[in-house]
């Protein structure tokens, strides 16, 4: 049986299916390996009973069988402990329905274990008087993501009609995502496409990798070379699914790492703080005109001081 992992969308419950190659471990040391919690935090949440196996409580020590469902039913953030914080933001727009955000690098984009403030939520809870309630109080008005170290576009939803709207264009692949990266090496295709799966990566599960067997969540890329370099290309990326760390993942797979995602194995010769990845240009129709609506962030400071640097 193979390895299974999801993740509902509130991100309060994961579960997990025990293959045969983990039958006999313990399920905090299964855990351990298998989450991004610490080993205090997996012994905390067995304690209260927040793991199940098989639908029921057990002890830290219980050794796993194959097949059997791991439940972790991680702690609600309460919505006293979101707080809103005058924090700086760029909203490049905003209406009664919709705000569209230039994210920095840094920045998380919502709460998560471990990391209560100083998120994007946080500070869209303060400048905006309205969010959508569909993913829950952790993620209100999020619709899509960015990685902490990738700046950008992203769109937020002010209110559910907006929400599911938006939803559904980045499902059916109307709604257009770009991205520009410099790279390591020298791409040699002017264009192209990479088409994968993308699962959980079984050194590092706070990794992803591309799958070699077709399991976890078909990844679709597309990618073009804006300009090259003695040992960098510049490259514009176009999303056509939204799974987690995407073009990291892809850009790896086809020997070309993100310049300064130490993660994945690129280089970081610039002293940068974190990848060269910035979401550049979103396109969307408006939730309620039906207006086809286009934003473009221009690059940060720093990505454009390599790129005059190589130049």
């Amino acid at each position: 049986m193979e390895k299974e992992f999801q993740e509902d969308l509130d991100g309060n419950v994961i579960r997990y299916v025990v293959d045969t190659q983990d039958a006999g471990q313990r399920l905090d040391i299964y855990l351990g390996a298998h989450s991004q919690d610490s080993r205090s935090h997996i012994k905390n949440l067995i304690e209260k009973g927040r793991v199940l196996v098989g639908g029921s409580v057990t002890k830290a020590g219980y050794t796993l069988k194959a097949g059997e469902e791991i439940s972790v039913m991680r702690e609600e953030i309460r919505q006293l402990d979101l707080t809103p914080q005058n924090l700086p933001i760029d909203i490049v727009y905003e209406d009664d329905d919709i705000a569209v955000v230039n994210k920095a690098q840094g920045v998380v984009v919502h709460p998560a274990s471990g990391s209560y403030d100083n998120t994007l939520v946080n500070a869209l809870l303060y400048h905006l008087k309205s969010l959508s309630s569909i993913n829950g109080v952790v993620r209100p008005g999020i619709v899509h993501r960015l990685d902490k170290d990738t700046s950008g576009l992203l769109v937020v939803a002010k209110n559910d009609f907006a929400h599911i709207s938006l939803q559904e264009q980045i499902s059916s692949k109307s709604a257009k995502r770009y991205y520009y990266a410099l790279v390591d090496g020298v791409v040699k295709a002017d264009e192209g496409i990479i088409q994968t799966y993308i699962d959980r990566s079984s050194k590092d599960r706070k990794l992803m990798a591309v799958s070699r067997n077709n399991s976890g969540r078909e990844a679709i890329t597309l990618y073009k070379v804006i300009e090259r370099f003695a040992r960098y290309t510049f490259m514009e990326y176009e999303l056509k699914t939204g799974r987690t760390h995407q073009i990291r993942v892809h850009s790896k797979h086809i020997g070309h790492t993100v310049v300064g995602d130490i993660q994945y194995g690129g280089s970081n010769k610039f002293n940068l703080k974190g990848q060269l990845l910035h979401a550049h240009k979103l396109v969307l129709t408006h939730p309620r005109s039906g207006e086809i609506m286009t934003f473009e962030a221009p690059l940060p400071c720093y990505f454009q001081e390599v790129l005059d640097k190589l130049r």
